[in-house]
């Protein structure tokens, strides 16, 4: 057993490791992420018929419907109609692109610390480079590949965009594995 303490360091260096490969990914290869986000063709309608709705930031579905009302026919026929989607609205203003980089390191610092709990619990000083790697970069892909695919299930982001997702997850599972496997105390 490793305690989380002697484990700072490749906690700190793998998130931001994910940090950048997160950035090269979104940032600097733009054919990767950039084909999964569209725009809608009447967009200052769409946007003028949403502010004349006046919501407030939050998650809406289109049909709103409870459950009691899925088998009534008009709700059906809304849904037939369509559109059927889910919408987030932000509130107002620019996007704050630093709060969302804070927010995302954070993230993975959370990720890197549960996959050091695990693996500090799992393993001794010492243990073998694979294994690290292996229980680590399992830990980490499962954290940051499995949390789009409720956004495929439940939410129909396109198929195409959570493999993209999972493929990302898959990246950054790798770069955590390989720094705690270099950096395990010995």
């Amino acid at each position: 057993m490793v305690p989380l303490a002697h484990l700072w360091l490749p906690m700190l260096i793998s998130a931001a490791g994910v940090f950048i490969a997160s950035s090269v990914l979104h940032m600097v290869l733009k054919f990767w992420h950039m084909p999964d986000y569209g725009g809608f063709p009447n967009e200052d309608d769409v946007g003028a018929a949403i502010r004349n709705g006046n919501p407030a930031p939050g998650m809406y579905v289109i049909p709103y419907c409870r459950m009691e009302d899925m088998k009534k026919a008009e709700t059906a026929e809304k849904f037939k109609r369509g559109p059927v989607g889910f919408m987030i609205l932000r509130p107002s203003g620019p996007f704050n692109m630093g709060k969302n980089l804070v927010q995302w390191l954070v993230f993975c610092l959370v990720v890197s610390l549960f996959s050091a709990y695990v693996a500090g619990a799992a393993l001794a000083p010492g243990a073998a480079w694979l294994q690290v790697f292996r229980i680590v970069g399992t830990v980490s892909f499962m954290t940051y590949g499995f949390t789009s695919l409720p956004a495929g299930i439940w939410w129909g982001q396109p198929w195409k965009t959570v493999v993209k997702d999972v493929i990302d997850g898959l990246i950054y599972g790798l770069v955590t594995g390989v720094i705690f496997a270099w950096l395990w105390p010995t």
